[in-house]
């Protein structure tokens, strides 16, 4: 792959406009796009890890994106000026990388459905485990691809959300710069590719899309699997950025909800440094008496010790990273101090922070809410000519495609308006059709 190709700013949808200029660049013109868009405000009322509790105020998916899109500026912006040090002879404006991952990093979670990644959980049990097992057969008598619906992925979804189509809405979704969608795509195959894990970067509707997005940058596919392409690079520095981000702000909001003690926090926390430097933020610490002061200060300190770090690994690594063969992510790369704290904080996190009741309860009610959603939504637009039916299809909105000829479709259509839901509107949605909440009269 070579830069030339892959820092385009053409737009996907909107192609025959690519000439207009603006004040602004079109990468630029990415970032604001989302900041103003519905998507992206509903994520202030979808959950991270912990259920948004009212008085104490711990990270949504909003405030979340918001910071790792901060994070992905500052690795694009050094990782611009490298290649604009190193490249001299090439002319390529290579700061314009800050603006794309930082746009990228904006996006990277807005396909994610409520209650976090429970939710793509019970989405995945219901068609694995729950009635949705039933319509496996059908689907893939009519060609479409169950795996989809098995293996879930927010991540894909995403890709939908900004490049489809919906009924009433212009061609080409958001019309994003081609970069941009391709910096959003951590796993560049489909989901027959997924494998245990179950990850994958597009559904089979948008498959068309990801390929039209790898010829445009000159995305190669693997040497090793043909059914993979190789990432986009900036991928590598998305990743980075939610990576940097959501293991610190986990421990400093297990912290804030007394999950883990002040000190324990902080000691998690000071063990990304050794050194003269420990002894230097250790010495800062000390002149405040706030807990919260000292946990940001700590964490201002890890993200730019880990920006520097990923930013040299990125560069260290870039001819890797461009044939495709680079096996990230970058924060794996980091040097021993940093990266033995990481891996500490991911068992803390795993151990005490994603097993928490608080965290458990939410999975638990996800499950539920979710598979009676989907049951109540799927019955709709596979009967709709019963009663109730009728009167459920009326809260879809237009946009979403219930007459869509295919099982698949019918399906996708749910998981669309399921999906975009907040937490607070599927819980209540919920309530309603199960007649536990009603107006008042």
């Amino acid at each position: 792959m070579n830069w030339n190709q892959l820092l385009s700013d053409k737009r996907f949808g909107m192609e025959k406009y690519h000439d207009r200029k603006h004040d602004r660049t079109d990468f630029q013109r990415d970032y604001d796009r989302l900041i103003f868009s519905s998507p992206f405000r509903r994520m202030q009322n979808k959950t991270q890890v912990f259920p948004l509790p009212g008085n104490i105020f711990v990270h949504n998916r909003l405030t979340h994106s918001l910071e790792v899109s901060c994070v992905g500026r500052s690795l694009g912006n050094n990782i611009g000026k490298s290649l604009l040090r190193k490249h001299v002879d090439y002319n390529i404006n290579f700061l314009e990388i800050g603006s794309i991952v930082s746009a990228a990093c904006l996006a990277h979670d807005m396909g994610n459905p409520p209650f976090s990644h429970s939710g793509e959980r019970a989405i995945s049990g219901y068609f694995a485990s729950g009635n949705g097992k039933l319509l496996e057969n059908k689907i893939k008598e009519e060609g479409g691809r169950w795996e989809d619906f098995l293996y879930f992925e927010g991540n894909a979804n995403a890709l939908r959300l900004l490049t489809h189509q919906f009924i009433g809405r212009r061609r080409g979704g958001f019309a994003l710069t081609y970069s941009t969608l391709a910096s959003i795509i951590k796993y560049p195959h489909s989901s027959l590719a997924a494998g245990s894990k179950g990850k994958f970067g597009y559904f089979q509707s948008e498959e068309e899309t990801y390929h039209l997005i790898t010829k445009e940058l000159g995305i190669k596919k693997t040497s090793t699997d043909p059914e993979k392409f190789a990432r986009y690079p900036l991928v590598h520095l998305v990743e980075a950025a939610d990576d940097i981000c959501y293991q610190v702000m986990d421990i400093e909001d297990a912290c804030k909800l007394h999950i883990l003690t002040c000190q324990e926090a902080v000691d998690h926390l000071i063990n990304f440094f050794d050194g003269e430097r420990r002894d230097r933020i250790t010495q800062v610490m000390s002149m405040v008496d706030d807990t919260n002061e000292k946990l940001a200060y700590l964490r201002s300190s890890i993200i730019g010790l880990l920006v520097e770090e990923c930013s040299r690994i990125f560069m260290e690594n870039e001819e890797a990273i461009l044939e495709g063969t680079f096996d990230g992510p970058l924060i794996k790369y980091v040097c021993e101090q940093p990266r033995k704290a990481y891996e500490e904080c991911s068992k803390t996190a795993y151990q005490k922070i994603y097993r928490a009741k608080e965290v458990l309860d939410i999975e638990l009610a996800g499950f539920h809410i979710f598979s009676h959603l989907i049951d109540a939504l799927t019955e709709a637009v596979m009967n709709p000519e019963k009663a109730y039916s009728k009167l459920l299809l009326q809260r879809i909105p237009a946009q979403y495609d219930t007459n869509n000829p295919t099982t698949y479709g019918k399906v996708q259509c749910v998981l669309d308006y399921i999906s975009g839901m907040t937490d607070i509107y599927a819980l209540d949605l919920y309530r309603k059709i199960t007649g536990m909440s009603l107006p008042a009269v």
